[in-house]
């Protein structure tokens, strides 16, 4: 009996010890050394002075069975993924602190360990911070910055909206417009409510926006951003090239959205960077089109822009391909044109030069291109010449998010920005659209193309398009299923 007794108590222990092991299993970041983070925080010290202080609000929790993503900045800054967290940079003695939550142990129970305020030694060893505390010192700490001795230092924090899981925010102000043009609802932002309570309570602070500040250090990307960028503009590569595969006649839009998801999944994304854009036919003249609800046409071209959410980094892909695996005359002469903007704007990308300077020398080159050709018809030849004057080509950064923060016009190139090349043309006349778009990194000594491994050539599209793919091997079954 007691033999019986001494194995069940032991047994009873070794449990309660795994148990006790799994729910003390942190979980953070593995891409980014603490290094790297205290750099980024250092230039932001250098940045406002002696006299200053930066506040950061993290994300919110997420209710329901939403996965939690932090903000963008804050990962930026910290890598930490605890909700209802702040970060507070000391310009007067350059140092730094996290306020974090308490233990909830329900949640945790549940979803497994969070880092918390009772994790402060854990969380400066990874963070390399210098004190972490509970959210409700963040008040008086902020009085004694310098409100009890004046003069009170200057108070930075982001005014740009935050953006967390697919979010651009480009998007997020044109949601903020429409959401503030409609009378019943009218919500402020996050982020003023949250300067607004800083105001409210403390006046004596002067705020400034510490949003232009974190965007020109997030457009150079560091060497470990560019490798996930990289990981990233390889696994949208991939999924598009099976959606091409799984190409056919009477293969539905959504279906290469299923196609490329797998992929993205299968090597380890959080999911989308954007809604997937897959049109068919006059579907694609709509540039944002998410519906994907249509059959594809034999004759039709699909057009396919995608890329995932890959350890919070983000990628900008798109490929247009014929949906029966052959492009007809008509449709070689307007995608060659494309093909050849392509190769013409990446000719002239190297450190030192403007966008403008790169989109001036290619339209140069396109011009000449043109002399000679032919158009099977005269909507198509005023296409393209329209398509030489466009000044939209040369697009938007890529990084945290895929219309990321940062300015690529007006400015020379330098090596470490990340941005996508997308030269297009519209038939108005008969609503197509041609377009691909490719990641350019500029490098030291030019430019590299990330993307360029999946298939532009006309002759590469067309052998990738007849391959079978996932469809084909796994099509979908009719619904609702007999008995």
């Amino acid at each position: 009996m007691k033999r019986k007794i001494l194995t069940s108590t032991i047994l009873l222990l070794l449990w309660s010890s795994s148990l006790l092991f799994a729910q003390h299993k942190h979980r953070y970041q593995t891409d980014f050394s603490k290094e790297e983070f205290t750099q980024r925080r250092e230039k932001i010290f250098s940045t406002i002075g002696n006299n200053a202080i930066a506040l950061i609000q993290g994300a919110r929790g997420i209710p329901g069975f939403t996965v939690f993503r932090q903000s963008n900045t804050f990962y930026y800054l910290t890598g930490l993924e605890s909700a209802h967290a702040y970060l507070l940079l000391n310009g007067k003695n350059k140092r730094t602190a996290l306020y974090l939550p308490h233990r909830d142990e329900g949640m945790e129970n549940g979803q497994g360990k969070v880092l918390s305020a009772e994790d402060s030694e854990l969380v400066k060893q990874l963070t390399g911070v210098d004190q972490v505390k509970g959210i409700e010192f963040l008040s008086s700490d902020l009085i004694g910055t310098g409100l009890i001795r004046p003069p009170a230092p200057l108070l930075y924090t982001p005014f740009s909206p935050a953006e967390i899981g697919n979010d651009s925010r480009d998007e997020l102000l044109a949601s903020q417009a429409r959401t503030s043009a409609d009378p019943w609802d009218g919500q402020s932002t996050r982020e003023a409510l949250f300067i607004s309570k800083l105001k409210e309570r403390n006046p004596q602070f002067e705020i400034r926006d510490l949003s232009p500040i974190l965007d020109s250090m997030r457009l150079i990307k560091s060497p470990k951003e560019i490798e996930l960028i990289r990981k990233a503009t390889h696994i949208a590569g991939l999924g598009i090239i099976e959606a091409m595969k799984s190409t056919s006649p009477g293969v539905y839009e959504y279906q290469l959205d299923a196609v490329a998801k797998y992929i993205f999944y299968l090597q380890g994304t959080r999911g989308d960077a954007y809604p997937a854009i897959i049109g068919g036919g006059t579907n694609a003249y709509m540039g944002h089109y998410f519906h994907k609800t249509d059959k594809l046409v034999d004759g039709d071209l699909v057009l396919m822009d995608y890329a995932p959410d890959y350890k919070y980094y983000c990628s900008d892909v798109t490929r247009i391909w014929p949906v029966n695996g052959k492009f007809n005359a008509e449709q070689k002469e307007l995608y060659n044109f494309i093909i050849a903007y392509r190769d013409a704007l990446f000719k002239y990308i190297k450190p030192g030069v403007t966008s403008q300077e790169v989109l001036d020398k290619a339209a140069a080159d396109m011009k000449q291109y043109l002399v000679g050709k032919k158009f099977a018809k005269p909507a198509h030849l005023k296409a393209v010449e329209e398509g030489v004057k466009f000044r939209g080509h040369f697009q938007h950064p890529v990084g945290m998010a895929v219309h990321d923060v940062g300015q690529v016009h007006g400015v020379k190139l330098k090596s470490g920005m990340v941005f996508t090349i997308d030269p297009m043309i519209w038939i108005n006349e008969e609503r197509l659209y041609v377009r691909i778009e490719d990641v350019a990194l500029v490098t030291e000594n030019g430019v590299e193309n990330l993307s360029a491994f999946v298939p532009t050539s006309i002759e590469d599209v067309e052998r990738t398009v007849k391959e079978k793919g996932l469809i084909e091997f796994r099509p979908a079954v009719e619904l609702p299923l007999k008995k």
